[in-house]
């Protein structure tokens, strides 16, 4: 029977032992991580790779390029094209009515995964008039996303089921106002039967792609950020890592600066009084 036809089921002590494995030969710490989501995802690791628990350990240790690789099956990278339409039409009105004076926009977008949002963020940036005037970063812990999300382009058949989504927020007449058609052909080249999806090329060059680990507490520039996107990555933290990650973000915005994260996350406990919420849009507050 192969290994991974068998029900693992770890203990604290056995995720205790990873987490602690890691951190003694790398710079990660995992220890603030969601326990049930970690747990479920070292379970899969020793299924894939059909091994045991004390091998993994043992080539975590012994190999660095093994011990980055478990690192990066470690991480969730899910993403899309404009995820969750309505949160992009709040986007959209918040660029307008909030930053739309402003003589550059300082952008960055944590936990960046394949960049599907960065390039969703720079279109509503080019359909709102402040494409040139904005600089945007894009940080993941994971370095094969990255690359992925520095080259802009993908597989048609992984992301044809978010293309839709383009025409939901520029097409379909859900905001109030009449606007003109909007060719998604104008920003990536589709080509099903070849099965990719390019990225324009001025979309490429713009953004500023490096790696980053939240939980390093490390600020990514030297001045204030006027808007965070760190959408479905709190999620996998537990309850003291997100405030440690909040906390962090409130000090790298600017006073008027924005956080956008999840529709299915939320902010409770003193850290939420760092912040206004509007209409599921976070405000830094100055305390």
């Amino acid at each position: 029977m192969l290994f991974h036809d068998i029900k693992m089921k770890l203990t604290e002590q056995d995720i205790q032992r990873v987490q602690d494995t890691i951190k003694t030969v790398s710079s990660y710490d995992f220890s603030d991580y969601s326990y049930n989501s970690f747990c479920r995802r070292i379970e899969k690791i020793l299924g894939d790779y059909n091994t045991t628990l004390d091998e993994l350990l043992r080539n975590i240790q012994g190999n660095y390029n093994f011990m980055e690789k478990v690192v990066r099956d470690i991480t969730v990278n899910t993403t899309e094209l404009f995820r969750d339409t309505d949160a992009w039409l709040k986007i959209r009105n918040i660029l307008k009515q909030k930053f739309a004076s402003k003589e550059s926009l300082h952008i960055w977008h944590a936990g960046c995964s394949s960049g599907q949002e960065v390039y969703s963020m720079m279109i509503m940036l080019c359909e709102t008039g402040m494409f040139e005037r904005a600089s945007i970063y894009a940080t993941d812990i994971n370095e094969n996303v990255l690359r992925t999300a520095m080259s802009g382009q993908y597989k048609y058949h992984e992301v044809q089921d978010y293309i839709g989504n383009f025409d939901k927020v520029f097409n379909a007449k859900l905001h109030s106002e009449d606007v003109p058609y909007v060719d998604i052909r104008k920003y990536m080249d589709i080509n099903k039967n070849r099965d990719y999806v390019k990225m324009e090329r001025s979309l490429v060059e713009k953004p500023l792609f490096f790696k980053h680990d939240l939980v390093s507490g490390e600020p990514i520039i030297a001045r204030k950020l006027d808007i965070i996107l760190c959408r479905n990555v709190l999620i996998y933290f537990n309850h003291d890592l997100q405030n440690k990650v909040l906390k962090f973000f409130h000090e790298n915005l600017a006073n008027d600066g924005c956080l956008i994260i999840g529709r299915h996350e939320g902010m409770i406990g003193h850290v939420a009084s760092l912040y206004d919420k509007k209409d599921s849009v976070y405000f830094k507050r100055t305390v």
